[in-house]
């Protein structure tokens, strides 16, 4: 388990305030925000590598708020791996660890053992991340953190390494908390998403709630949202609550309060069409595209309703079918359940 409570920590002009969250034992949490929000400053107040300025750090059942580093049993990877450069490929995931079977073997499993002879100095940055994962969990440490450890790995390698990262982590019951820049992998590799920004929590929950349900209009924005509308809420009863904005009216699951908020839909959850189909979705709007917008398979589609802009997610192959171009009239569709309230 990783339990923070209160966490404060300055580091020269910036300052971790009041950070608090917990990972079950056992569990995977992933730390996501931009750059200079205070993730690797986090990681490493629990890897007691910084001074608190207040606050406690539980690690499994013992309070490790004034145990030195060297006696936390944690393993830390930085993203710029910091291997001991006068030692091998082998002698560097050998260090620390108990078992050099299994050190091997885990060296077999990222596949660096085809590097064991070579000197760090030799290494390209991805292979020096696959070491530094190596001697990490080697040690088999009851907690891991990872600051960034597949940034610099090639796309078929970051899916390898986060394979056996999660098989690892399964296999050895590790509790570990890994700091992303990239929203799919939190929610590929997560149990619980710790949102850091300036230093401060806004939000800790599932990576799915947390991504479905952001709690603030600012936190939708960073984590992608694409449609963010502000207005009014009118709790109707019945588990349902309307949303004005700008002249239109949306209808969202759930009893929120009535008064000023905002409204999020993911681009992901609205369906276009030539004309209307009989669904079951409560909201359902003519409008005309604005902007269409390919990249790759995914196409993005934004949609005049009522001189409120709407985006729309969907496959360029849908987008091509349906024969979409400026100007074109389509219906936008979407549940109830999709629109959520803050």
């Amino acid at each position: 388990m990783i339990e923070v409570n209160g966490l404060s920590v300055v580091a020269g002009g910036f300052a971790l305030i009041d950070v608090s969250f917990a990972v079950a034992a056992g569990g995977y949490g992933v730390v996501i925000g931009p750059a200079g929000a205070g993730k690797t400053t986090l990681l490493e107040a629990i890897a007691g590598v910084r001074r608190l300025r207040a606050g406690r750090v539980r690690l499994g059942t013992s309070d490790v708020t004034a145990t030195p580093a060297e006696q936390r049993d944690v393993g830390l990877v930085y993203q710029q791996a910091f291997l001991f450069p006068h030692l091998s490929v082998e002698a560097n995931v050998a260090y620390g660890a108990t078992d050099p079977a299994f050190a091997a073997a885990v060296a077999r499993r990222f596949g660096v053992d085809a590097l064991a002879t070579r000197p760090v100095s030799a290494l390209s940055g991805g292979e020096r991340q696959l070491v530094a994962l190596a001697r990490a969990l080697a040690r088999r440490p009851s907690v891991l953190l990872l600051d960034e450890p597949f940034s610099a790995l090639d796309p078929r390698r970051r899916a390898q390494a986060r394979h056996e990262v999660r098989a690892l982590h399964r296999e050895l019951s590790l509790t570990i908390l890994q700091v992303t820049h990239d929203f799919s992998e939190a929610g590929l590799l997560g149990d619980v998403a710790i949102l850091l920004d300036g230093g401060r929590v806004l939000q800790v929950g599932r990576p799915d709630v947390v991504f479905r349900q952001p709690a603030t209009p600012y936190v939708a924005e960073f984590l992608g949202a694409e449609n963010i509308f502000a207005g009014s809420i009118t709790r109707l009863g019945d588990g349902v609550s309307a949303f004005q904005t700008d002249g239109l009216t949306l209808y969202a699951l759930g009893d929120a309060e009535s008064g000023a908020g905002y409204a999020v839909l993911r681009a992901e959850e609205v369906v276009l069409s030539t004309d209307r189909q009989h669904s079951s979705a409560r909201n359902v709007f003519w409008g005309q595209v604005t902007e269409i917008a390919t990249l790759g398979p995914l196409t993005r589609v934004t949609v005049d309703v009522a001189g409120t802009p709407l985006v729309a997610a969907l496959t360029t192959r849908s987008a091509e079918d349906l024969s979409l171009t400026v100007g074109s009239d389509v219906v936008a569709t979407f549940k109830a359940m999709a629109v959520h309230l803050c």
